[in-house]
């Protein structure tokens, strides 16, 4: 009995010893393996407060969109932008927002509101604002701006908007020969992908037609 006890002091000794050597690093580990569990709840919990805040004021948009109040939907656009940029309504209530504008004839608004989506939107939704800007661009008669936005990085599965876009602004510059290659690389990219049969492609193709023989 006497050995089995001189035995157990041994290992509370060296316990004792090992804990004065490590004591201070396991406990900083289990402090800061905590702060980290509990930080990441906290962050998992604001990101959920801050898409359901975003959903009812991107729910308010949709209600002023409904009866065309201006003032209105810019404010809350702004507020989803300010506020809630980290979410996708931000954007998509960018995007909504733009479509209004352009429609009322507010290419400025529309503008400012694409161009804030293109820069803080997030796949699909970056893309799309991008090649709306390069339409009202277009419509502005602003081609070199217009250009730059079909120019820009892009999802694969977009290859074949932004080459009918470039293809569009160059054929109302008069540049045939140029316009034909991007509507040919806008067929190409769909054939890449398979989709020769995309209804899309007759699209493609009859504006390819139009330019007849390119000079």
């Amino acid at each position: 009995m006497a050995h089995l006890d001189l035995e157990e002091q041994e290992q509370i000794d060296s316990l004792k010893t090992w804990w004065k050597l490590y004591g201070n690093l396991v406990s900083g580990l289990v402090v800061a393996v905590s702060l980290g569990v509990v930080g990441w709840q906290g962050w998992n919990w604001y990101q959920r407060s801050q898409a359901a805040q975003a959903a009812g004021i991107y729910g308010v948009l949709e209600q002023a969109v409904a009866v065309r109040d201006m003032q209105r939907i810019k404010t809350v656009a702004g507020e989803l932008a300010e506020k809630f940029g980290g979410t996708p309504y931000a954007p998509l209530g960018a995007l909504l927002a733009a479509k209004v504008s352009f429609e009322a004839g507010d290419l400025k608004t529309a503008k400012a509101q694409l161009a804030w989506a293109a820069d803080n939107g997030k796949d699909e939704l970056k893309d799309i604002a991008r090649l709306r800007l390069a339409a009202v661009l277009l419509d502005e008669k602003a081609y070199d701006e217009a250009l730059k936005q079909t120019d820009a990085t892009h999802a694969a599965a977009f290859d074949s908007r932004f080459a009918e876009m470039k293809g569009d602004i160059l054929a109302v510059q008069g540049k045939k020969a140029e316009a034909k290659a991007a509507y040919k690389l806008a067929l190409a990219k769909l054939e890449t992908k398979g989709d020769s049969r995309n209804p899309y492609r007759d699209v493609l193709q009859q504006k390819l037609d139009s330019l007849g023989e390119a000079a």
